[in-house]
């Protein structure tokens, strides 16, 4: 389901501070509900409750109503579980999910995180988008970049338009917008809903995946993650320094666009993630459940 990207990794060391880790068998309250597969699966992840400090100034407040995985539990969820391509997990640094849901459930959501070290981004024309416009370039883009998915055995994706129009709260330097995308002919849209957070050295990024039926309950959860993430004193937009830090080669448009621009050595990228939701592993402990190369689920009889 949604939209992922893991890219050319930006070496984000973790640091968790009064982070809990929990035992998957205890944590998720769906575990005996699952096969042995989907139970060996849960058990390689280490889901953290509490505070977690990032490397690059962002410090998360999760409480007990979200946990969070690591970089390699994340890589582990959008490829194995998923289906998304290997290299849709190079440039997330973690996850954070509901508590009431574990990453194999059926209706579940996730957000992935990333950290954008692009410079400090001007949001001067914030005001003056034409979101339209910016829609149409947006929707020329995900089209072309479709044969080289089909090449390597992905769905095309079709960006649909907005789910939700773009939003910017300039007091609190934050972002947030959500699109449709259909994969292939599927049936079920996909939701990306994005939000950024614009710091002085960068954009921390958030990334709903989930489906565009989950949207009421996206909207319902969005204050709240909006409150779980803050910069470090020091980090913060308004640290900026003019003349001695980076300016970002993108403004608030070109954030929403993904359009990372190379002269400030990054690549653009789409960001999408692909969940398969027949990766349910509910039901007999004598049914095994493998994954093929494309990361779906085959079920095997014994």
């Amino acid at each position: 389901m949604g939209r992922t990207v893991l890219w050319v990794g930006l070496g984000l060391a973790l640091a968790i501070s009064p982070a809990f880790a929990e035992k998957s068998s205890g944590f998720f309250k769906s575990y005996e509900a699952y096969n042995d597969a989907g139970k060996a699966f849960l058990d390689k992840i280490d889901p953290k409750i509490g505070a977690v400090d990032l490397a690059e100034g962002v410090h998360l407040n999760l409480g007990d109503k979200f946990y969070f995985l690591s970089k390699k539990d994340t890589v582990s969820v959008l490829t194995e579980a998923w289906g998304n391509p290997p290299t849709s997990a190079s440039d997330a640094v973690g996850m954070i999910f509901p508590a009431k849901y574990d990453p194999l459930s059926d209706g579940n959501w996730g957000i992935e995180l990333r950290w954008e070290k692009i410079g400090h981004v001007d949001d001067g024309d914030a005001a003056s988008i034409d979101y339209g416009d910016l829609l149409h370039s947006m929707q020329a883009d995900t089209l072309s970049g479709n044969d080289q998915r089909l090449k390597d055995g992905f769905p095309p994706i079709t960006l649909i338009g907005w789910a939700s129009p773009p939003v910017y709260d300039a007091a609190n330097k934050r972002l947030h917008w959500a699109k449709e995308l259909q994969f292939g002919n599927d049936s079920v849209h996909t939701l990306n809903y994005d939000v950024r957070f614009l710091g002085r050295e960068g954009v921390f990024v958030m990334s709903y995946i989930a489906t565009v039926e989950q949207l009421p309950e996206i909207r319902q959860s969005l204050d709240e993650v909006l409150g779980l993430a803050v910069f470090n004193d020091g980090k913060k937009y308004t640290d900026f320094t003019p003349g001695a830090d980076t300016v970002a080669a993108v403004g608030i448009g070109g954030l929403i666009a993904g359009k990372l621009a190379a002269k400030a050595g990054l690549i653009a990228v789409a960001l999408i993630a692909l969940k398969k939701f027949g990766l349910i592993l509910l039901g007999r402990s004598d049914d095994l459940t493998g994954w093929d190369s494309q990361g779906r689920a085959n079920q095997i009889q014994r």
